[in-house]
């Protein structure tokens, strides 16, 4: 079992007594279905400043943070904590339980990431890899992951972030990772604008989507075809539909007035998807203004095309990169 949180920072005389108050430590907890991805959530967090440790026995989690805690004058180190079924003395109820108690300290800043997934992409994660599911070593993988989600699950509804990985690259999900969990300077609402393939499914990390497809579609020009919207001749053909300025004007009328409102929740990121039949044409031409206009409000932005450059190769979630 998990040695009881009041006990791990919390000595007779805590750190947060001897100094004066500051800001709140962050701790990121990182868990989630196996093979969805945490070891690469970690080293992305190690990356952005983190101290990042991984599948440490839960009972010495206390003594990682008391060792991390800054004392003598230094900072408090923002750290995160990888931990699933596989960690020694994991058990979801009792870890729900202490992150209820970690998050009521006024020193720290708990966050619980939750790495979900389909389990089609599990199962091929696991078949390229030729390892067995760490719950079913001698039945098949469905099993395994069929018993995990039963396990887990209650921690997905604790979570304060679920991102499912089904369909991200390892770098949309660094992308994604550091807007939400980006430290100093680089923090602020970020915002990733991507255009997509509806035939690919549609984004599952979006906010907002917005359909493009009711556009006149360059694809029928054999002229503009192989372009994609990034380029001149394709962006002028799409302005040229007379529906074209009335949807761009109402597209930022609708989202203008929401960003200062995200700003007030504390949101940190905001992931605007712009979709169209194939993801090459109307869809990029559309991303890429948008992208402009925020930029030129003075927001950061991020700017990605899905499936441009897919013509009916792999699936636009293949992203075997992302490890067991």
């Amino acid at each position: 079992m998990i040695a009881p949180v009041a006990s791990m920072p919390d000595s007779p005389t805590p750190s947060s007594s001897l100094t004066p108050p500051g800001p709140r430590r962050p701790f990121v907890l990182v868990t989630g279905m196996s093979g969805a991805g945490r070891t690469t959530a970690l080293r992305a967090l190690e990356d952005f400043g983190y101290v990042a440790v991984d599948n440490m026995p839960l009972p010495l989690l206390g003594d990682l943070m008391h060792s991390t805690t800054g004392n003598s004058g230094k900072m408090a180190v923002p750290l995160a904590f990888g931990v699933d079924t596989r960690t020694y003395g994991f058990d979801a109820h009792d870890l729900a339980r202490r992150l209820d108690e970690l998050r009521t300290r006024a020193d720290l800043a708990p966050r619980l990431l939750y790495l979900d997934c389909d389990t089609e992409t599990l199962q091929r994660r696991y078949t390229e890899s030729r390892r067995p599911h760490p719950l079913a070593p001698d039945r098949p993988v469905i099993d395994g992951i069929a018993e995990e989600r039963h396990m887990i699950g209650r921690l997905r509804d604790q979570a304060d972030l679920v991102v499912d990985t089904s369909t991200l690259t390892p770098h949309q999900f660094k992308q994604l990772l550091l807007g939400h969990f980006a430290l100093g300077s680089q923090a602020g609402m970020r915002i990733a604008v991507m255009s997509f393939s509806y035939r690919r499914g549609l984004p599952r990390e979006a906010d907002l989507v917005f359909d493009a497809r009711f556009l006149k579609n360059p694809h029928y020009d054999p002229t503009l075809r192989a372009l994609t919207g990034r380029d001149p001749a394709v962006a002028t053909f799409v302005e040229s539909d007379p529906d074209y300025r009335p949807f761009v004007d109402r597209l930022e009328g609708l989202i203008g007035p929401l960003l200062p409102r995200f700003d007030a929740e504390g949101k940190s990121y905001l992931t605007i998807a712009v979709g169209c039949t194939g993801g090459r044409h109307r869809s990029v031409a559309v991303a890429e203004r948008l992208a402009g206009w925020l930029r030129g409000a003075g927001r950061s932005v991020s700017l990605s095309h899905r499936d441009v450059d897919l013509r009916g190769g792999p699936a636009a979630g293949s992203n075997s990169g992302m490890g067991v």
